[in-house]
């Protein structure tokens, strides 16, 4: 079985990765905000080198995940570290996902994405897919009036 301490050093070793890949997501950022625009092949770089170490943190991650699981509530709740380091682990995750989000669009205004990378039309639909639903259940069909619009 897994042990705690084990959990806690896994756990430190992947926010250190995301502490990593958001400094480098912070640089390009820093770096598509400049008047040229232009993304670091560096960033390109250290994203490519840090992910197999990322893909093994995570494997480890999966691993522990099961021990914990396993462990009653009460046993948890004796090491708050673990449920400290998962926060932590957490709100960096979201951090590192909003920046890249907002560099993929700084990437986008430039036009320095290559067309077969761009995001697809509809992700910038938010409500594409409950429109889908609504006419495919009965709702106006897509040749009618009304079709695309809240009703």
């Amino acid at each position: 079985m897994t042990e705690v301490p084990d959990i806690v050093a896994d756990l430190r070793h992947h926010l250190a990765l995301h502490t990593e890949l958001l400094g480098w997501v912070e640089r390009e950022s820093q770096a598509l905000r400049q008047p040229d625009g232009k993304s670091p092949f560096e960033v390109y770089q250290a994203r490519k080198e840090a992910l197999p170490r990322l893909e093994v943190s995570l494997a480890r991650l999966r691993h522990h995940r099961e021990a914990w699981m396993a462990m009653t509530p009460e046993q948890r709740s004796a090491f708050p570290e673990v449920r400290n380091l998962l926060r932590q682990n957490q709100d960096l995750i979201l951090r590192l996902i909003v920046l890249d989000r907002e560099n993929e669009q700084w990437l986008l205004r430039r036009g320095l994405v290559p067309p077969k990378h761009l995001p697809p039309v509809n992700r910038q639909r938010p409500h594409y897919v409950a429109d889908l639903y609504r006419r495919q259940s009965g709702g106006a069909s897509a040749g009618e009036p009304g079709a695309g619009t809240p009703g």
